[in-house]
């Protein structure tokens, strides 16, 4: 029997459950995929939002505004990647000038710091490629990019070395509450616990309504992307948004973490809530909508495109609280944009709800806030690569080419507590398959050693999700290394 049974392993359930983690509290972290962050925290924007568009006096606002400063700490506490870059929302008319105003007022009832309109010479100085069509932007220096599957997986390996277990590979079918025990049925077992918390993404309502009456809906709104090489990557310095509307940010033009470009998004409300297809039609218009801000954007340099689902609440707002007639259960739902900029804020304020609940928390005189990441080979210098090749041969294999990503970093990233064992799940910790010819050199290699460090048959390696199996059989006696005498199949993008 667990005290906290948290449902859904993205951004949200990974934060709360390394928060809880500084408690003496048995806890589990389910979710129905076989990875972290294999739903919406894998496909959005990367974004650290200043905090400026969310109305004042909502949770959005209150949470984005408090999330922010928060991610310094987090990211070098457990070495994930974070850069502050500052972010434009450009205008193109009077009336565009007339939201960024209402932007900055916004921003200004909130607390978010060093703001700026600028006119058309301000914005060409920190954008040298702004389009000439651009009239004037809201500059806020505090907005930040960061990687948000890599940051996911790093709160679940450090969640789980402070106690918390992680049970993946299991979909919540029923909850029950039973003599103020909750049961949790999933296809594999029943989990007990005392208090439940829903992160459940696209599907928090249908958790919800498991053990409440409906009270709000989830609409699933599609946005799709392109993502440009890193020889494109200083094309924008900042994050160039434009300005909003009733659907969300608009599309934005941004470098990423990783030095390549991100593009995107549209948004279509769907009723699908696994539905991830891009479509020529709306990658158009992502397109066209992109270069009304930079006009001189390289589009013959995307290397990929791909679409995540954000959940639209019917409530227009996050909702975060206990269930009025479920006494225990704690609801962390609609956390859309900026769900990413508010999730360590709102990670802390779930823990004073459980506080509140049980009747006070004890804290462990042991837990250890620091988790180190996986050496990145192709950033040192070269007498430290040397060193590392002598006291360990792996590093000198180099599997992937576009990124330089050497076996020893792919072992690391699957023998680690919260573990890659998928194709997939090695990409989103290491980067092999995530340069110019995504995984078509580097997959076959990933495949071999995930198979052998997993002990399993190649055949039973997944490119993602359960059933998107890669390998279907060997051809004229050859192995893995030969490739192009595999038969390889995937049902996912």
């Amino acid at each position: 029997m667990y005290d906290v049974a948290i449902i859904g392993a993205g951004i949200m359930g990974t934060f709360i459950a390394r928060e809880l983690s500084r408690f003496k509290l048995d806890i589990a972290l389910i979710d129905k995929d076989n990875d972290v962050s294999n739903g919406t925290t894998k496909a959005n924007s990367a974004i650290v939002h200043a905090g400026y568009d969310a109305k004042f006096g909502t949770n959005k606002g209150k949470f984005n505004a408090l999330g922010n400063p928060m991610f310094d700490k987090v990211c070098e506490e457990l070495d994930v990647p974070l850069k502050r870059i500052g972010s434009l929302v450009v205008g193109f008319n009077e009336e565009d000038m007339k939201t960024i105003k209402k932007l900055y007022e916004n921003g200004m009832k909130l607390g978010i710091p060093n703001m700026k309109i600028l006119d058309y010479k301000g914005v060409k100085k920190k954008e040298p490629n702004i389009s000439d069509i651009v009239t004037s932007a809201l500059y806020a220096p505090t907005c930040g990019i960061v990687g948000p599957w890599e940051l996911a997986i790093a709160l679940a390996e450090n969640a789980v070395e402070n106690g918390v277990e992680l049970l993946l590979n299991n979909e919540v079918k029923d909850i029950r509450k039973e003599e103020g025990i909750y049961r949790i049925i999933t296809g594999d077992q029943e989990i007990l616990c005392r208090y439940v918390i829903n992160c459940a993404g696209v599907y928090a309502d249908k958790i919800s309504n498991m053990v409440s009456s409906p009270y709000f809906k989830i609409t699933p709104r599609r946005g799709q992307y392109y993502i440009l090489d890193k020889s494109a990557g200083g094309i924008v310095n900042t994050v160039v948004f434009q300005c909003p509307t009733k659907l969300g940010k608009g599309v934005l033009v941004a470098p990423t973490v990783h030095g390549n470009v991100i593009i995107g998004p549209d948004a279509e409300n769907l009723e699908d809530r696994e539905d991830l297809s891009t479509t020529a039609e709306r990658l158009r218009f992502v397109r066209n909508s992109a270069i009304r801000s930079i006009s001189n954007i390289p589009f013959n340099k995307v290397i990929t495109s791909f679409a995540g689902l954000r959940a639209e609440p019917s409530t227009g707002d996050f909702i975060i609280e206990e269930v009025k007639d479920a006494k225990g259960f704690i609801n962390v739902a609609g956390i859309k944009s900026p769900g990413l900029s508010s999730s360590p804020a709102i990670a802390k304020y779930v823990v004073e709800l459980v506080k509140k609940i049980a009747g006070g928390l004890e804290e462990k005189q042991d837990f250890k806030p620091r988790r180190k990441g996986i050496v990145n080979f192709d950033s040192l210098i070269d007498s430290k690569k040397e060193r590392l090749i002598q006291e360990d041969p792996r590093y000198g294999r180099i599997i992937c080419r576009c990124e330089n990503v050497t076996e020893r970093e792919i072992v690391d990233a699957i023998n680690r507590n919260a573990g890659a064992t998928t194709v997939d799940g090695v990409k989103r910790r290491v980067r092999p398959g995530t340069g110019r010819c995504q995984g078509g050199f580097c997959g076959p290699r990933v495949v071999e050693i995930l198979a052998r460090e997993l002990g399993m048959d190649m055949n039973s390696i997944v490119k993602d999700g359960k059933g998107s199996y890669i390998l279907t059989e060997e051809t004229k006696g050859k192995n893995l290394c030969n490739a192009d005498k595999l038969i390889a199949v995937s049902n996912e993008e």
